[in-house]
């Protein structure tokens, strides 16, 4: 049985997804970002980044246990344990992981900023929020004319490279998006969302995540307690 220690943002759901679509058995143990969880021993001794998801799998490599944290090395991780959703073929599987390094060190930190300075920044920064909000439209443009060329983000195929971006995307308004401007992503949007393990692995969880409205949540997620010595 893993055990993920996850909470319902992007990241985490990107791991829940895997895990439905894989089959595999799981326990999913909650960690309230919002109330400082991300930084208790026990977690960071998982995840020394205080960084969701993590997770812990008592049958690893070799058959012993392994724990893990980032989101697509545990996509990696997971792939492998099945063989599911990452090709087979040397060029097949790099096709996959150079978008699955896309959505890694662009679409998620991007849009990510696009989300807290248009939503959560205390002051509106007219500069930031133009910023990030025209490069995650580009990137938008990135996955709309590679989609018009296949099927799934990579290829033919539906792999960990859908995984990773779709969550991210689920929040367009707040990212100033206009779907009307890209088509074709929305079409693989619409059909990626119909999947009943995307729509499984998007509820885990979900019944916990509030609105961030208290200046304790704020604090823990925005403020100098992530910058603390631990």
């Amino acid at each position: 049985m893993i055990d993920l220690y996850s909470w319902p943002t992007p990241n985490g759901h990107k791991v829940h997804i895997m895990l439905e679509e894989c089959g595999l058995r799981y326990t999913a143990h909650p960690v309230d970002i919002g109330k400082g969880d991300q930084f208790k021993p026990d977690f960071l001794a998982i995840s020394p980044n205080n960084k969701i998801p993590a997770m812990t799998d008592p049958d690893g490599p070799d058959g012993k246990p392994i724990a893990l944290f980032e989101s697509g090395a545990i996509l990696l991780y997971l792939a492998a344990k099945t063989g599911k959703f990452l090709p087979k073929t040397d060029r097949a599987k790099y096709e996959v992981l150079q978008w699955l390094m896309f959505q890694m060190g662009g679409v998620g930190p991007m849009l990510g900023q696009t989300h807290h300075f248009r939503i959560y920044a205390p002051e509106k920064i007219e500069y930031a929020v133009n910023r990030y909000t025209n490069e995650t439209k580009r990137l938008y443009g990135v996955m709309d004319k590679q989609l018009q060329k296949t099927t799934f983000i990579a290829g033919k195929t539906y792999s960990i490279a859908d995984i990773a971006i779709y969550p991210w995307l689920r929040s367009w308004q707040n990212q100033g998006i206009d779907w009307a401007d890209y088509p074709t992503l929305k079409q693989w949007f619409d059909s990626i969302g119909e999947r009943p393990a995307v729509q499984r692995g998007c509820k885990v969880l979900a019944d916990l995540r509030v609105p961030l409205t208290d200046t304790k949540a704020r604090e823990a997620l925005f403020g100098n307690t992530q910058y603390q010595k631990r």
